[in-house]
């Protein structure tokens, strides 16, 4: 049987790279991300490389919930879904509130709908979500009445429910941005008691500072990305493959044990914070 995988938001940065990996672990690799030209820039790389998978460039907005379902329709066309790692988001400082939960948050569930019927045994799913909610501390604490908002993503009217539920300030980007990777790191937990009787399995990865031109973005813009990087025991931001060698670990058959957990990478910051 042919083996499937699908990268998000490959077209760069630690997409393109969690799709190197991928690229080995599968007989064929769909690249997502909305951007066409990159995405196909991405493939030819990939195809002209030696790589082994047949790589093939999807262009998708994860939040286009009709191109999900091409998506699915073209991966049943390949063969079996064995691999699916989620990069596809952005960050505050590149778009309102709304649009951040849209992709960070709602995107994700819409992508795991539209693949949901497609898990079979030996499927792996990581999303990305973020070190946001553990530096802002809400992972330990969080608000019942938020959470509850937050585990239905895809429901009428979320984003006015959230916005009533947590108030005016969840339009300040950097909070919104927080309680949205919160929300995927939730989902993935709940997408893996879903998705456990098939034989599937379901984690989340939450990068630290990684200095993508995404990252490089937010670190211009905020001198707290700075202080966290001097915090960092490692002593060094992170690059890209670094989160991308655990999230090709997260979808292999070496972890085919781990579901329903969120993998922190990170270089030791976090528990730097809070030691």
């Amino acid at each position: 049987m042919t083996t499937v995988g699908i990268a998000t938001g490959a077209g760069r940065g630690m997409g393109l790279d969690c799709a190197r990996r991928l690229a080995h672990q599968v007989d064929v690799l769909l690249l997502v991300d909305r951007d066409e030209e990159a995405v196909a820039a991405a493939a030819k790389e990939l195809s002209g490389d030696g790589w082994g998978a047949v790589v093939e460039p999807f262009a998708l907005d994860v939040t286009d919930r009709d191109g999900i379902a091409r998506l699915a329709a073209r991966v049943r066309e390949h063969g079996t879904l064995r691999a699916v790692i989620h990069a596809a988001g952005i960050s505050p400082t590149m778009a309102d509130w709304r649009r951040i939960f849209e992709v960070d948050l709602v995107g994700t569930a819409l992508l795991a709908e539209g693949l949901r019927p497609l898990a079979t045994a030996g499927t792996a799913l990581v999303f990305f979500a973020s070190m946001a909610p553990m530096i802002a501390g809400v992972d330990l604490d969080p608000d019942p009445d938020i959470a509850a908002v937050l585990d239905d993503p895809l429901a009428e009217g979320f984003l006015d429910r959230l916005r009533d539920t947590v108030g005016p300030d969840i339009e300040n980007t950097g909070l919104a941005y927080t309680w949205a990777k919160h929300g995927v790191h939730r989902f993935a937990r709940a997408e893996a008691v879903r998705l456990g009787p098939s034989g599937a399995r379901a984690c989340s990865i939450s990068p630290g500072v990684i200095f993508t031109p995404q990252g490089k973005q937010e670190a211009a813009d905020k001198a707290s990305m700075q202080r966290l990087i001097d915090r960092t025991p490692l002593g060094r931001p992170g690059e890209s493959d670094d989160v991308a060698a655990v999230a090709a670990f997260l979808v292999s058959d070496d972890a085919r044990f781990l579901s329903g957990i969120d993998v922190l990478v990170d270089g030791g910051v976090v528990a730097a914070l809070r030691s």
